[in-house]
């Protein structure tokens, strides 16, 4: 799927699509694939909120605007890409809300279901877009950013532990059903990061992470980094799971640190 240059990935010539990519996690994968040579699609619901952090088109580049709950705008998004560069070598479905932060007894029905919807059938339209593409190229790399969440209930995080749990069983079942179809599909499990999320954890004072002092919170650029290193053949041994930037070795195989 990519090459390495002295243990650098390299993406030259590769399209990647990035959901959720206005800000934190997304808009940092941006910038790292970028770095590496890939066509970056960068997609958010606001093409203007993406343009403040990656500028504008350029001819390796292209911003969309795309609702990931709204399967017809992923459909449309998708066949953008492939009218434009002729394929999809990457997507990310990075795109996610926290929101809402509340015990079971006083969530917001409607913020549950649609927190639900972003975190988990925004993924499945991701992935059911590309796939069909990817299949025909003869292979590609679906990366979702999930969460220790995914597996560890946290109190006032319902919608999102149930919604990255989901998203964890997309990628199992896709790997199953795709990977006899070259489509390489993995995780990301990165931990606590230094983005906006944090500031609405924190803000909740619910459970220990919105307990935590911002020191133990990760630079938002190691995930970036971690996801063009998952698109190389070293991650293949995860293939099916997520991959957790919390465990040493992966940080080591990373090269975030010695």
């Amino acid at each position: 799927m990519s090459g390495k240059v002295e243990g650098v990935v390299m993406m030259q010539g590769k399209v990647v699509v990035i959901t959720g990519a206005s800000r934190g996690i997304g808009a940092a994968a941006a910038r790292e694939f970028a770095a590496v040579g890939a066509k970056v699609v960068s997609l958010a619901r606001s093409v203007g909120e993406i343009g403040k952090v990656v500028g504008g088109d350029g001819a390796d580049e292209m911003m969309l605007a795309c609702d990931v709950l709204d399967w017809v705008a992923v459909q449309r998004a998708v066949a953008h890409v492939v009218a434009r560069f002729g394929r999809i070598d990457v997507l990310v479905n990075n795109a996610g809300v926290i929101e809402p932060i509340a015990r079971l007894a006083d969530a917001d029905a409607g913020l549950w279901g649609q927190a639900v919807g972003v975190n988990l059938t925004g993924v499945f339209h991701g992935m059911k877009a590309v796939i069909p593409q990817m299949r025909m190229q003869g292979g590609g790399t679906i990366i979702t950013v999930s969460s220790g969440a995914a597996v560890n209930p946290l109190e006032g995080w319902s919608a999102y532990c149930a919604g990255k749990a989901g998203a964890l069983m997309l990628t199992r079942v896709a790997h199953l059903e795709e990977g006899p179809h070259g489509i390489r599909v993995l995780g990301l499990s990165p931990g606590t990061v230094a983005t906006e999320m944090q500031l609405k954890i924190k803000a909740s004072g619910i459970n220990p992470v919105s307990q935590l002092d911002p020191s133990a919170h990760i630079p938002v650029d190691w995930p970036a980094k971690a996801l063009v290193w998952m698109c190389g053949a070293d991650a293949d041994p995860w293939l099916g799971q997520d991959v957790s930037l919390r465990e040493e070795r992966v940080r080591r195989a990373v090269g975030l640190v010695a």
